[in-house]
């Protein structure tokens, strides 16, 4: 009999070489939707921080879901696509790809903090039918700038994934063998909770955690182990 298997990725620095919301950030200003200048040292002083683990999860998703504000829906859904297009795919690893296929044999879902209007097309196209992505608060068909629910960042992607997984009659501890792929130490709760924790190509404080635990560290940058 198949064993029950469950493969949790990270996105953002994982199965990207990038972050999609540093990069939506950059995209926006290149089609001259903001100012980047203005917004470049906010923009890196809340990325540095989320990567640290020193900001707040609200703070960070609602600081990057603001750029959606004044943008009409139409507008946003033709911009996504080129986005996805020309600032995303050349940011996805042969490596990563492969690493997706090694994992079919069982459950696959990407979980991410990054919201669901960019990240839904990015596994769609990574062929992941399954997305835990933040969700964006909507309003007469516009986003608020607000999130709906439970960020998924740290303590709260544990939060989504066991609800998510309880929406289909699942439970984390019910498979046999299970995974979470990530490079941040915001992941750590995560990366905590299953059988297989994997670092990838991570940041300074999950290697030395990894290096304490005895965590398999990969990098999908390079075509040898880290």
């Amino acid at each position: 009999m198949r064993k029950k298997k469950l493969a949790l990725f990270d996105l953002d620095n994982t199965l990207l070489t990038g972050d999609s919301n540093d990069e939506w950030f950059n995209f926006l200003a290149a089609e001259g939707a903001l100012d980047k200048e203005a917004g470049q040292a906010a923009k890196e002083n809340i990325v540095h921080r989320y990567r640290e683990g020193s900001v707040g999860t609200l703070e960070f998703c609602e600081y990057f879901l603001q750029l959606y504000v004044p943008h009409e829906m139409p507008t946003l859904i033709i911009w996504r696509e080129k986005y996805v297009r020309e600032w995303i795919i050349p940011r996805i690893p042969d490596s990563a790809r492969e690493l997706l296929d090694s994992h079919r044999d069982g459950l696959v879902v990407i979980a991410t903090a990054t919201n669901r209007f960019i990240t839904e097309p990015i596994a769609q196209e990574l062929g992941v039918e399954h997305l835990i992505a933040t969700e964006p608060e909507m309003r007469n068909g516009r986003f608020t700038g607000r999130v709906a629910g439970t960020p998924s960042l740290r303590e709260g992607k544990v939060t989504r994934v066991l609800e998510w997984l309880a929406t289909r009659g699942q439970a984390l501890e019910g498979f046999e063998e299970s995974w979470f792929y990530s490079d941040s130490i915001n992941d750590r709760p995560l990366l905590e909770r299953v059988s297989h924790p994997v670092v990838v190509d991570p940041d300074a404080r999950l290697r030395s955690l990894a290096n304490m635990r005895n965590w398999e560290i990969i990098s999908l940058r390079k075509t040898l182990p880290v």
